[in-house]
């Protein structure tokens, strides 16, 4: 008899300049979504998300596979039936940098980021970079001062820093200070990933470094929640 299926797909918290040199990790990324990847560039929605979706686009396709972008810039965008139905079935969904804070409300509570959720569940890779990568967690560091918030929380117990050596260290310290006991911060640089595989674990992949601080103390990656 053969083994189930995992119950969910894997996660990829990427720490900023996504789709150039030194991103190896999304030729695995990109073969695990069957070569297709679809691209939401939300979080450019007022920084040229068309630049974003060209990156995208011939990054992937130098990879051997195809970037479909996906316009979802505005919540109306992201209450969109049609658009939710082409989430749900893809196999591979990449969330752009940019804001996070516009990104959270353009899908907090619509029917494309349940589809996210749904396809995430069925298998489908979710990747997010930079602020891609803060929205996916909860809570969420707000960019404005280091605090946390809420995110979307595909991802629970767990907030990213991302572009981790741009960051200014009063917000970082503020994040840190008001982090809950046991709650992991995770900073991450660009041109890096953190992945969760389907089973909990985790892997750190890419050109960069990954920190992870628990309670003011150094942590590993085995401190994150499976």
């Amino acid at each position: 008899m053969s083994a189930d299926p995992p119950p969910v797909g894997p996660v990829a918290l990427v720490g900023g300049g996504e789709w150039q040199e030194g991103c190896s990790f999304d030729a695995e990324l990109l073969a695990r979504a069957g070569g297709v990847m679809l691209v939401l560039p939300t979080g450019a929605a007022y920084q040229r998300p068309d630049r974003a979706v060209a990156r995208a686009e011939r990054w992937f396709a130098a990879l051997g596979g195809t970037a479909r972008p996906l316009p979802v810039l505005t919540r109306a965008d992201a209450q969109d039936r049609a658009t939710a139905a082409t989430v749900a079935a893809g196999r591979g969904i990449y969330l752009a940098g940019g804001s996070p804070l516009h990104l959270r409300s353009v899908l907090k509570a619509t029917p494309v980021w349940e589809a996210i959720r749904r396809a995430w569940l069925a298998g489908a890779v979710v990747a997010g970079s930079s602020a891609g990568a803060m929205v996916l967690t909860d809570p969420m560091v707000d960019p404005r001062g280091g605090a946390l918030t809420l995110g979307l929380g595909l991802v629970e117990h767990l907030a990213v820093v991302p572009e981790f050596r741009g960051w200014d260290a009063d917000q970082i310290h503020r994040t840190l200070a008001l982090a809950a006991p046991g709650l992991p911060v995770v900073g991450i640089e660009e041109r890096t990933a953190l992945l969760r595989e389907p089973d909990g674990t985790w892997r750190h992949l890419g050109a960069g470094q990954v920190s992870v601080v628990v309670d003011g103390g150094v942590g590993g990656l085995e401190d994150l929640p499976r």
